[in-house]
């Protein structure tokens, strides 16, 4: 199988380090000028960017980004059918580009068709032949995967200069939208990761990344009936749709008709082409073992598209031209490989827009329809065997719709809104209540957030919203992660009623109110319990203002009565909620880490505020000042094995002042090696992921954590030392959601687990502070309800 788990757990092996992460910032040459029409076409004359040799696509013969602003001036200026508009910017500032091909239209007529695909959403159908079906081109995804940008160039033109009657029909009956590079710090370095190291195709339901965040714009706005996800490479071509496990939210009988036989067309044009390297194209649906190539999360911009009422892929095309095969080929060869993939993917655009074409008004219909059962709240469909060719029982899952959430401030403010934010940013409907209700028995404050799960995206909010389901029964492998809730990871409170009547006074939410508050009297301390990121970012901003704090046993953080003002200032600006502290507690200190680690986890420490120096085992053999470091955290790419001698003797002397914080293999391994605590750590199914069920302990970091955690490679620690205390555990029930199973030898699953350490701490006997994880509280900046966490702990261990 051709298994690329983005962010996995191949993260621990290299440190991310701020010489290769923070790239310089690009410097373009004028402005963009879009003009002020609100029809189309929507010209915008482009920006340029310097000529730049490096850029990595040159080299197999296709488009360097800096041609792409001239390309497209240029036939703006050619033709009317041709609209290009700036969605946004890459991480270090590239322009991204939505193409759309159309036929002119009028602002008149413009604002019909949006009157018409609001009426869509809210399942409500529309004049036949009258409503231009959307289609969603998206490219470059993985910015080492070059070609679905050069094979839309094709197709643009064609659409844009030729005048005949099938192009210019097409064009009168759909809007086609080519997202030309979603990756465009990628493209221009070979990187599958954009600038900030992410796989930008598993972020969609977490939307950590600007690319991630204007291509969700992308399809709210557009709302296409189909879209296609270019990537590579899959020997011979890879068509979706996938192997089971569906995802269980989805109206799949709505999707897997056309689907699949759109799959098969485009298999079919691909073998059309002629070439030998892709003359068997694979349909994983069709082709592949149950879980070889799944489609239960969405993490992926097909799987997600689908939540928007798309019929979606992912087109994976055959000829590798990355990584290895990028340095050891002959340049000729890299390029006729690219030509044959650009053939592919023209191909399988082509075959789609006829597809469409030929169904628009099904595709509609069936577009409406699922909006209209969300609307209604009806009951997902069964699928008998056979429904198209090859659908069994193992393809058959679905799910329960509750009759709605409710979101209330009662572990944390802030948490709750930025779960409200992410939600409304999805295009979830929620309604903040106005005044006091009752739902299931329980009594709601006004001011409390309610999803009313009748609406027409419920597929998406529930994915988003529900727990999960623990799927290890259903394949023997997923091909990524297969847990990931909001709802138990983000740390706010959340409830779910699965029926009643749902009455209350609702005012529809664009953004989440204000939640800021200090509500202990004046001339009293003031308490602040360190619960969400937010409450990390404002104590380190207080600090850095050079503030004395003190942090109590519990971990709760004292701002003197003097700095009232401050307090007040950070409450506003974070959103969080001051009370009246108790006596106590120990001085705390503006935090200095050292952090070895993976990309997710250096943006997560340092949005917490936390001053970071990236570190690896080759930064520490070339010299490294420790003099100013408060804490050590080891997740990636340090091995205390390969430190030369003045190295270890330089970290052994921090290590009789400093604290250590660590997670996964990596930090366990250093753990180890320092010998630090004693904690043997025992490794799990290489492959489990998921949410799991955990009991806290009352130590420094135990005490206030979410009573679940995020697990991939999962670790748990035995045979603890004198003094080693346990601050969290595997519950009895290990997994909440996701796919753990135990190796064919019957170790490292699920039942070895329960009961287990899964995060310790305890005192070196050079005097650290140390802290292991073998949890994943950072993974891919999801899991927001853990990163306090880890703010606690490094705050514990960097305090002597």
């Amino acid at each position: 199988m051709n298994r690329e788990p983005g962010n996995g757990p191949e993260r621990n092996e290299t440190a991310t380090l701020d010489s290769a992460f923070q790239a310089r910032q690009v410097q373009s040459q004028g402005e963009n000028q879009a003009d002020r029409h609100q029809g189309y076409p929507r010209r915008t004359k482009l920006r340029t960017y310097p000529d730049n040799p490096a850029d990595k696509s040159a080299k197999l013969g296709l488009a360097p980004y800096h041609s792409l602003a001239p390309k497209l001036n240029a036939l703006q200026q050619r033709s009317d059918r041709v609209s290009v508009e700036v969605v946004g910017q890459s991480g270090l500032g590239r322009d991204l580009y939505l193409v759309t091909l159309t036929a002119p239209e009028s602002p008149a007529e413009t604002r019909v068709q949006e009157r018409f695909r609001a009426s869509i959403e809210e399942g409500r159908t529309v004049p036949e032949g009258l409503y231009k079906a959307p289609i969603w081109i998206n490219n470059n995804i993985h910015g080492d995967e070059w070609e679905g940008t050069d094979g839309s160039l094709r197709v643009i033109e064609h659409l844009a200069t030729s005048n005949d009657r099938e192009t210019r029909e097409l064009l009168r009956r759909s809007r086609i939208y080519f997202n030309l590079t979603a990756n465009p710090d990628g493209r221009v370095a070979g990187t599958r990761a954009n600038a900030a190291g992410f796989d930008l195709n598993r972020d969609f339901v977490t939307s950590s990344q600007p690319e991630n965040r204007a291509m969700q714009d992308i399809v709210e706005r557009t709302q296409p009936v189909m879209m296609l996800d270019q990537h590579g490479y899959v020997p011979n071509t890879l068509i979706e749709p996938t192997t089971p496990p569906h995802g269980q939210n989805y109206d799949f009988d709505l999707y897997i008709k056309h689907g699949y036989a759109n799959a098969l067309l485009m298999e079919k044009a691909v073998q059309a082409l002629g070439h030998p390297e892709a003359a068997k194209p694979e349909i994983p649906f069709r082709d592949y073992p149950v879980g070889e190539w799944d489609g239960w999360a969405p993490i992926y911009t097909a799987q997600y598209a689908m939540y928007h009422g798309a019929v979606s892929y992912t087109i994976e095309i055959p000829l590798r031209v990355n990584r290895g095969d990028y340095e050891s080929q002959p340049v000729e060869e890299l390029r006729r490989r690219s030509r044959i993939n650009t053939d592919v993917v023209e191909a399988t655009i082509r075959t789609t827009l006829d597809y469409v074409d030929d169904n628009r008004r099904s595709l509609i219909a069936n577009q409406t329809e699922m909006f209209r059962r969300g609307a209604a709240g009806e009951a997902q469909r069964f699928i008998p065997d056979g429904f198209v060719p090859g659908f069994g029982p193992e393809d058959r899952f679905s799910t329960e719709f509750p009759r709605a959430y409710v979101i209330t401030d009662d572990r944390s403010a802030p948490a709750a809104a930025r779960l409200v934010d992410q939600l409304v940013r999805h295009d979830v409907r929620v309604e903040r209540a106005q005044r006091p209700f009752t739902l299931g028995g329980k009594r709601y404050q006004a001011g409390s957030y309610v999803v009313d799960m009748h609406q027409p995206k419920r597929g998406l909010a529930n994915v988003m919203l529900e727990q999960g389901s623990d799927i290890s029964d259903k394949a023997p492998v997923m091909y990524d992660i297969s847990g990931w809730s909001h709802r138990l990871l983000w740390g706010a409170s959340v409830d779910v009623h699965q029926r009643g009547q749902l009455r209350f006074d609702g005012k529809p939410v664009t953004a989440a109110a204000p939640t800021g508050h200090v509500g202990a009297a004046p001339g009293a301390d003031l308490a602040l319990a360190l619960t969400d990121q937010k409450d990390v970012s404002a104590v380190n901003d207080l600090l850095n203002r050079g503030l004395e704090l003190r942090r109590q046993d519990d971990g709760t953080v004292v701002v003197p009565a003097r700095d009232r003002a401050a307090a007040k200032e950070v409450a506003d600006r974070y959103g969080v909620r001051f009370t009246t502290a108790k006596p106590g507690g120990v001085a705390l200190q503006r935090m200095t880490v050292a952090a070895a680690v993976s990309a997710d986890e250096l943006q997560v420490l340092r949005e917490s505020g936390f001053d970071v120096r990236t570190i690896s085992a080759a930064v520490l053999n070339a010299g490294f000042d420790w003099s100013r470091v408060d804490v050590l955290y080891v997740g990636a790419g340090l091995n205390h094995s390969q430190l030369n001698a003045t190295a270890k003797a330089a970290l052994d002397d921090f290590l009789r002042r400093g604290g250590v914080v660590t997670r996964g293999a990596t930090g366990s391994r250093f753990n180890t090696d320092a010998r630090l605590l004693r904690a043997t750590p025992v490794a799990g199914w290489e492959s489990a992921n998921g949410v799991v069920n955990v009991v806290n302990g009352t130590g420094p970091v135990g005490t206030g954590a979410l009573p679940h955690s995020f697990v991939y490679s999962p670790l748990w620690f035995t045979d603890l030392g004198a003094g080693v205390a346990v601050e969290q555990r595997y519950g009895g029930t290990v997994l909440a959601a996701g796919h753990w199973r135990a190796r064919e030898d019957g170790t490292g699953g699920q039942d070895a687990a329960a009961g287990q350490a899964a995060v310790v701490s305890g005192t070196a006997a050079t005097g650290a502070k140390v802290v292991l994880f073998g949890t994943e509280p950072m993974f891919r900046d999801h899991p927001k309800g853990l990163y306090a966490q880890v703010a606690r702990a490094l705050f514990w261990a960097g305090t002597r």
